[in-house]
């Protein structure tokens, strides 16, 4: 998958949500877990701009670019970008870019060990939790894009 720019993909249920209490009027913290790889997901979400409910289904792809393979990933010069013309970016609903800022595992080195990914998005934080395996292609300290769209039931 990480040919594609693609590091994590996977269907994920709303859990919960704020069960700490809200602290951010925009913000809720969403509690979630996939689908076909039963990791566990922390996300913070601008709700204000994309509303989400308990029990939920949304896919969320985090890549380390918005293009295909093809393409060259956008340089990190600080100005904003249209990203509404790159291909994975048209077919998403709410998108985020940040950086993974720590990994962290039970015992990461052992195929069966469990890693947590953490991806901060300009404040808006993320844990991604579970099996080492589906979290081989995170790096500290690399760019992501967190890509999201809700599914009908």
């Amino acid at each position: 998958m990480a040919s594609s720019g693609i590091i994590f993909e996977d269907i994920f249920d709303v859990k919960d949500i704020d069960p700490d209490g809200k602290k951010f009027d925009r913000v809720s913290r969403l509690f979630c877990e996939s689908e076909s790889f039963k990791m566990d997901l922390i996300l913070d979400v601008n709700t204000q701009i994309y509303p989400m409910e308990l029990g939920e289904k949304f896919r969320m792809v985090v890549a380390s670019s918005l293009g295909d393979s093809t393409d060259r990933e956008m340089p990190e010069d600080g100005e904003y970008r249209d990203i509404s013309k790159f291909p994975r970016a048209e077919q998403y609903e709410y998108i985020m870019y940040g950086k993974v800022y720590r990994l962290e595992g039970d015992d990461a080195s052992s195929e069966s060990g469990r890693l947590a990914a953490y991806v901060s998005y300009g404040g808006l934080l993320m844990r991604l939790h579970g099996d080492a395996s589906n979290l081989l292609s995170f790096e500290v300290d690399s760019n992501v894009y967190l890509l999201m769209k809700k599914l009908a039931f």
